[in-house]
């Protein structure tokens, strides 16, 4: 930063500092763009990216009386950015595991309602991943008997899934234990 942006910018951090909403507008837009395309890179969402900088802006107003005018503003405004980043990105992973464990269970469960020799052929085509004829000459049965288990498994999970989980989401749950149960 020349000397002039230097002095312009200190100048507005002293007229923050004192309250001036006016200079906290100005430093605002001065940042706005180049801090939500810093968070953005994280983040990958403009709408956490501008929730994070507004956070980051709110930390600014809310402890501008401790704000050194001599030190780099720049430097302190990414040091708060990045905190506000790692705490969004450790809560979505927090978050993310409380709804994959949920997941989980709603599926440990749902398999739960099959007979269990519906849940047997279910788990070797899912879990072992052996083929309708593979799971056919295991159990002696024929493929046309394998397909109708699997396909009236899938339908009475679908069932439960609906019933339970009270999301829209039911198909993308069901694509998700034909993929990777």
């Amino acid at each position: 930063m020349c000397a002039d942006n230097f002095s312009e910018e200190r100048s507005l951090i002293l007229r923050l500092i004192g309250g001036d909403e006016d200079a906290f507008c100005e430093l605002y837009a001065t940042y706005k763009n180049r801090l939500i395309y810093f968070a953005m890179r994280f983040l990958k969402s403009r709408e956490y990216a501008e929730d994070v900088f507004q956070d980051a802006f709110t930390v600014v107003w809310q402890s501008r009386r401790f704000i050194n005018p001599d030190a780099s503003f720049s430097s302190y405004l990414y040091t708060i950015m990045r905190n506000r980043i790692l705490n969004q990105l450790r809560n979505a992973a927090n978050e993310e595991k409380l709804m994959l464990n949920d997941l989980k269970s709603l599926i440990s469960h749902a398999l739960q309602q099959l007979t269990p020799r519906q849940r047997e052929i279910f788990e070797m085509s899912r879990e072992a991943q052996l083929s309708h004829k593979e799971i056919a000459d295991k159990l002696g049965i024929s493929i046309n008997t394998v397909q109708e288990h699997i396909s009236t498994s899938l339908k009475l999970i679908r069932t439960y899934l609906i019933k339970y989980s009270g999301s829209e989401y039911v198909d993308l749950l069901l694509l998700l234990i034909c993929l990777n149960t």
